[in-house]
């Protein structure tokens, strides 16, 4: 199966993604929160810096979950990356 390529809107938003993700964590540890949210330290290391530029909505949902972000306000703040 080939992948379409992710447009240029599409990875600004996973790095925005990503930076709102690593500033919620604050001081916990990477590996604190990925086994808290399900998921391994490598994908959470992956999305935080963009390389997942679109992660699962389930693992994006428990990060959410264990870093007490609200997922519509999440959704909404991202938006600004949609291609008009």
């Amino acid at each position: 199966m080939v992948r379409t390529p992710l447009t240029e809107d599409q990875r600004d938003r996973g790095k925005a993604l990503g930076q709102v993700l690593r500033a919620a964590r604050g001081p916990r540890s990477a590996a604190e929160v990925a086994a808290a949210a399900g998921i391994s330290l490598d994908t959470l290391r992956k999305i935080e810096r963009g390389a997942i530029a679109a992660p699962a909505f389930f693992t994006v949902a428990a990060l959410a979950r264990v870093l007490d972000l609200d997922l519509a306000a999440l959704a909404h703040d991202l938006r600004r990356f949609e291609a008009a």
